[in-house]
C-alpha cells in the first residue's frame, strides 16, 4: 500500500461527521498530497480492494487506517 493510500484512509477515518469523500479529496489536493484526478483513481482502487463502500470505510478500511495511524505516530 502506498503512502498516499494510507494518508487517504487515515483522512477518511479522522474526518468530521459532516465531511464527505469529495471534501477529503479536495483537502488532500490543497495540501499537495495528490491531484484530484489521482485521488479519484486511488478511491476507485481502494473501493475495488474492499476498503470503501458507499463513501464510508469498511472494517478492512478501518483496520488499514488504524495501522497507518500507528505507523505515522512518532514515539
Amino acid at each position: 500500500m502506498t503512502i498516499e493510500e494510507k494518508v487517504l484512509l487515515l483522512a477518511m477515518r479522522k474526518r468530521e461527521p459532516d465531511e464527505g469523500l469529495k471534501e477529503i479529496l479536495l483537502m488532500l489536493e490543497n495540501n499537495r498530497v495528490f491531484t484530484l484526478k489521482e485521488g479519484k483513481r486511488l478511491v476507485k482502487k481502494l473501493k475495488e480492494a474492499g476498503y470503501f463502500h458507499e463513501g464510508e470505510l469498511t472494517l478492512k478500511g478501518e483496520a488499514a487506517a488504524a495501522a497507518a495511524e500507528e505507523e505515522f505516530t512518532l514515539r
